[in-house]
């Protein structure tokens, strides 16, 4: 294909930033760092390997995701506990903050309800910044990896991808078939994880995690939540996914309650202020 004349002047436009972040409404770090001085654990859950739990954790709860034996990534989905429909937004997070997200960042709900779900108050790997080749921590831009792309790209039926994993958690939480919950699992958090693009055909990448026993990923919960997190077969994903053959570990999840008074002036965020009337009178027909 011949370039035009003009495409060096045309690649040479600087880029706009599509969702400049200062409007944002600004999370209460400060608040949030006081209540983090007097926290005591409510409950806890492990995450074996290459399987995913569901655990609760009430708003303006504390709650961590920790590697306790060995480097792991998890893949975590977010549901407002009292409303499965409004549930955790990776394409607009990832909007909003970028492709990695880290302390002070948030987790944001699908619509109509567009809100802060969780927001990251700690991450001992926010050290890690971008490396040489693009890659970051905690990506919001892989969906998951699931029997479906593994069956196309190279065949047999596969059962403890992410997909699957937090598909038999939900259907363990409902109540119901896997088949049937698996409408409930939506693109991901991946929780240490760490990924980029490749600068030269734009693929998405993953490379060894620099997690290690002890690191966290710790979050407070602006309302009530669901959480369901899958330990990735993919181990620290330095190989490969979707297999057996990468050594995996558990993960640890832990609820804290701050002490009372800590968070006083908080309140729990309200539902997007979109009337939803979409240029037309609400509840009339074309």
């Amino acid at each position: 294909m011949t370039a035009p004349t003009d495409a060096a002047a045309r690649r040479a436009v600087k880029p706009v930033i599509c969702y400049p972040a200062h409007t944002l409404p600004a999370p209460g770090m400060a608040l949030y760092s006081t209540a983090r001085q007097g926290l005591s654990k409510v409950d806890e859950v492990i995450v074996p390997a290459r399987e995913a739990v569901t655990f609760h954790v009430p708003q303006g709860h504390f709650f961590r995701i920790t590697s306790v034996q060995g480097p792991q990534v998890g893949d975590l989905n977010l549901f407002n506990a009292n409303d499965l429909s409004e549930r955790f937004y990776s394409g607009k997070t990832r909007a909003l903050h970028g492709t990695h997200i880290t302390t002070g960042q948030r987790m944001w709900s699908n619509f109509p309800t567009l809100r802060p779900m969780a927001t990251i108050t700690h991450d001992t790997l926010g050290w890690y910044g971008i490396d040489e080749f693009g890659g970051s921590v905690h990506d919001v831009i892989g969906t998951r990896c699931d029997p479906y792309t593994h069956n196309l790209l190279a065949g047999g039926q596969y059962h403890h991808c992410c997909h699957s994993n937090l598909s038999r958690a939900m259907a363990d939480h409902l109540g119901v078939p896997a088949n049937e919950a698996e409408a409930h699992v939506h693109d991901v958090l991946n929780v240490f994880m760490c990924t980029g693009f490749t600068r030269g055909t734009g693929q998405y990448f993953m490379k060894a995690s620099p997690v290690r026993p002890d690191d966290y990923l710790e979050f407070f919960a602006e309302i009530d939540l669901l959480g369901c997190l899958s330990a990735c077969p993919g181990g620290d994903c330095s190989s490969k996914h979707s297999s057996d053959d990468a050594a995996c570990y558990p993960l640890l999840v832990e609820v804290f309650k701050p002490e009372a008074g800590r968070l006083k002036g908080w309140s729990s965020p309200q539902s997007n202020g979109y009337d939803r009337s979409h240029g037309r009178q609400l509840g009339k027909a074309a």
